[in-house]
């Protein structure tokens, strides 16, 4: 008999935690629906005293409805508890959804640290003055505010003009970092954009699709590359639509937000001149030169030395001279770009000079020479034989056709 009631009382134990577990789901559902809210036909639901009031509950209350007991236990003992990991909620009562996950800021770094960094630029000396000018403006603009004092409106947008790999970009995100560490710009990031990520193709749909683009871009430079191309004379070109909605972001997120526009220098006065709103908020004018023979040989060795590659000094004097005739011959070659892109040629030169040479060290693996320099970029061997890795290409194949 007695054996009877205690299982008597462990059913009724199981059907009052399940009930209580049970009411506990449908207040979670509600509150999912309808917000968190007090549940007045359940007030032992929302009172604990009430669950150590009652004996056959006390020491027993399901705090969350994923946790598992069982009241026989693996001996007949204590219940065992399952918990699930642990996840925070919201604070709005949005049914448990975790709270989204704040932007993480670009940190903040010190003027010095950015100034000796715009320093080792190579070449853009006219540039860097004209940035140093920039950084000092804002430094005391920032004093003058933190002091009280009144400032004159200071617009940063900016107009950067030159061929295509002179550096505009990496300057203006180095301006982004700049006025983010002084406090200017809030988040400091860079939004790079063309035409194509502004314009769309029917009426009303440019507005919009610019107004997302600046939305991502408040708080730190929006970059439009080859600007120019928003203001062609076209017929149902919505380019002007794009101009229009930037313009009055300028105007209106003017302490947050700055524009600058890049593209070839001839283009680029006709685009300001196209718009006097344009010639009115763009009064900051930075013109990039090509670089120098010497400039695009500095550029691929510090290349060479982040990637861990050495340079003889012949390889180098055939670089500079190679670098010089193909900017005299091609004024677009002048940049960055033809010097990534004739690094990457050697690179394969090299490849294929030791790819299958026998007893290859570290050395060997770091090392370009004169001969790579010349197969990759077409300028007279040792043997005065003009070589390039097409030719040898092309040799080679002759040759096997001949066996």
């Amino acid at each position: 008999m007695a054996e009877k009631d205690k299982r008597d009382e462990i059913i009724s134990m199981q059907l009052d935690l399940i009930r209580q577990m049970t009411q506990n789901n449908i207040r979670r559902l509600s509150d999912d629906i309808w917000g968190a809210s007090r549940n007045p036909q359940n007030p032992q639901a929302q009172n604990p005293q009430a669950d150590a009031q009652n004996p056959r509950l006390s020491g027993k209350r399901t705090q969350n409805t994923s946790t598992v007991q069982n009241p026989q236990g693996s001996s007949g003992g204590a219940a065992n508890s399952v918990k699930p990991p642990e996840t925070k909620a919201s604070d709005g009562g949005d049914g448990g959804k975790a709270p989204e996950k704040e932007e993480e800021l670009p940190p903040k770094e010190s003027m010095q640290e950015l100034e000796k960094e715009l320093a080792g630029y190579i070449g853009l000396a006219a540039v860097k003055k004209e940035v140093e000018n920039l950084i000092n403006m804002a430094m005391v603009y920032q004093m003058r505010r933190e002091h009280g004092l009144p400032n004159t409106d200071m617009s940063l947008h900016m107009v950067f003009s030159g061929n295509p790999g002179t550096g505009k970009t990496m300057i203006a995100r180095f301006m982004a970092r700049v006025y983010h560490s002084l406090g200017i710009l809030s988040k400091g990031q860079l939004v790079e954009v063309d035409r194509s990520g502004l314009v769309a193709g029917y009426i009303g749909q440019t507005a919009i699709k610019t107004a997302k683009v600046l939305e991502s871009a408040m708080g730190g430079v929006l970059f439009i590359d080859e600007a120019y191309t928003l203001t062609s004379k076209s017929e149902n070109d919505f380019g002007l639509e794009a101009v229009d909605t930037i313009l009055k972001a300028m105007e209106d997120n003017r302490d947050d937000l700055v524009v600058i526009v890049a593209g070839y220098t001839e283009l680029m006065e006709e685009f300001v001149d196209s718009n006097p709103g344009l010639r009115s908020r763009f009064n900051k004018y930075l013109d990039f030169a090509d670089y120098t023979a010497e400039e695009m040989c500095a550029i691929f060795t510090l290349q060479c030395k982040k990637s861990q590659y050495t340079l003889d000094p012949d390889a180098e004097r055939l670089l500079t001279e190679y670098f010089g005739a193909v900017s005299e011959a091609a004024g677009e070659f002048g940049n960055a770009r033809g010097v990534r892109n004739t690094f990457e040629k050697v690179l394969t030169a090299q490849a294929n000079r030791i790819a299958h040479a026998d007893n290859i060290t570290r050395e060997t693996l770091m090392q370009i020479t004169k001969a790579d320099v010349a197969a990759a970029t077409g300028l007279p061997a040792d043997d005065g034989v003009p070589q390039s890795a097409d030719k040898a290409t092309e040799k080679d194949e002759k040759s096997d056709t001949e066996v």
